[in-house]
């Protein structure tokens, strides 16, 4: 597909033009494009240069965006594009999002062939995932929107850093989010992801006190760099403060990777340590991630502590939710998106291919 006209951007006095999507505040001449690689000025406006244009479809497991609270055991059809508004040094998917090869971009599709490729595959959701779906707004919401009106949800996995304008149309149309919250200081976000940590907060206080969006949290655990007890306790009492106790937040296994694989990878004991902390400062919902762990892949109820969903990896063991989706034991309705039944997708990851619309 072609270039697609590009919303949230204004000219300045001095000719320039500028990004208004995102914090990065991009101000471009003509034919430049923004640190996300995929927003161009072209003849005096703002294009997306991704639109219908993907670097590959594939069914995964709810549980692997990590979302564990919204529809267990369901599949999700799960797409990105090319480029991102981070620049992270420890970026795990670092050949797309750092890609300014767009040929990368293999699959084409328009929103509503999308939608109806989940339908047609059986998907209750569909992700916007593997790079940001911030810097592909346009493109996101309008899937969103197809999907919606075909009866299947959308999430979005993403690292938050949006501004208040397009952040309250991209989650309007959203139902689920995974929001990275890469480390809880200013430093780690300027020298690792060249960002700020503000913006991503702000984002977390908005989905919790503003939207309907079902949403849950990840941490990257990194050695030596954001998982230090006093950083993982303020962290953690932030989140429970701030957003209360039952958001879900996933502690996940750093592997060395792109700029920082000289680094060793995440022992488990760190993941057990964050998971003991998070726990001691009243959140109820704390996961582990990329790594095979029955305890902290384990729902509990909220309430009286009783073990509601078992996993292993992405793939559900045991599912004890009552009809109303709520503690067998106590009643107590467990926080998220449940119906009275698991999925039975398991831990398949299914490549498929969409093709142009």
């Amino acid at each position: 597909m072609d270039a697609h006209p590009a919303r949230y951007w204004h000219l300045l006095e001095d000719g320039r033009l500028q990004c208004d999507l995102c914090p990065r505040d991009c101000r471009l001449h003509e034919g430049q494009r923004g640190a996300c690689f995929v927003r161009k000025r072209v003849e005096g406006k703002m294009v997306l240069t991704t639109y219908g244009r993907s670097s590959g479809f594939c069914i995964d497991p709810i549980e692997k965006k990590p979302l564990n609270h919204f529809h267990p055991g369901s599949s999700v059809l799960s797409f990105g594009t090319a480029g991102c508004n981070l620049a992270c040094k420890f970026c795990q998917n670092w050949d797309i999002s750092r890609s300014r090869d767009m040929d990368r971009l293999m699959d084409t599709a328009s929103p509503i062939h999308i939608a109806e490729a989940a339908v047609r595959h059986g998907c209750r959701s569909v992700a916007f995932t593997y790079n940001d779906p911030v810097i592909f707004a346009e493109y996101a919401m309008d899937t969103a929107q197809a999907c919606r009106e075909r009866g299947v949800a959308s999430v979005a996995v993403t690292a938050g850093y949006i501004h208040p304008a397009p952040r309250q149309a991209f989650y309007a149309v959203m139902d689920a989010a995974n929001v990275d919250l890469k480390a809880f200081t200013e430093d780690f976000y300027v020298h690792q992801t060249g960002a700020h940590l503000a913006p991503v907060l702000d984002t977390l206080l908005y989905l919790r006190h503003d939207t309907a969006v079902w949403f849950e949290i990840t941490t990257l655990l990194i050695p030596g760099l954001n998982d230090s007890t006093p950083e993982l306790s303020a962290l953690c009492h932030w989140v429970a403060n701030e957003l209360g106790p039952e958001i879900p937040l996933h502690f996940t296994a750093f592997h060395p990777d792109y700029k920082l694989n000289a680094l060793p990878p995440t022992p488990p004991a760190t993941l057990t340590r964050a998971r003991r902390i998070a726990l001691d400062a009243g959140l109820k919902h704390v996961y582990t991630g990329n790594v095979h762990d029955v305890a902290g892949g384990t729902t509990h109820c909220a309430s009286c502590g009783m073990a509601l969903i078992e996993r292993d990896w992405h793939r559900v063991l045991a599912y004890r939710l009552d009809a109303q989706c709520a503690c067998p034991g106590c009643g107590h309705l467990l926080a998220g998106r449940f119906g009275s039944a698991a999925g039975t997708f398991g831990a398949r990851r299914v490549p498929v291919h969409i093709g142009s619309h």
